[in-house]
């Protein structure tokens, strides 16, 4: 698994485009992983900055999303959480 902070999957090559998409995850959370890797092979396609932030590195975040991880936001948003639905998500970031 990746840094669980900080910014990952851009490349100059894929300048960011409109959306900002964070993944928020946690140690050892196999559904992470699986979210994680499926967002940066996206993020690579799609060339949009891909944010990884631990569920556990604030009380306000496990508060709000512990029991859900991982969740997709998008923009700030919830988009989702669990699995990433890769149709819904590529409709919802207009690609």
């Amino acid at each position: 698994m990746a840094a669980l902070a900080g910014t990952c999957c851009q490349t100059e090559l894929m300048p960011s485009r409109d959306h900002e998409v964070t993944l928020i995850t946690r140690q050892g959370c196999h559904l992470c992983e699986t979210a994680e890797e499926s967002l940066a092979r996206l993020a690579l396609e799609l060339g949009f900055p891909l944010e990884l932030v631990d569920v556990d590195s604030s009380r306000e975040l496990a508060n709000e999303y512990s029991d859900r991880v991982p969740v997709i936001l998008i923009d700030g948003a919830e988009h989702g959480y669990w699995q990433l639905e890769e149709a819904r998500f590529r409709q919802a970031i207009g690609k």
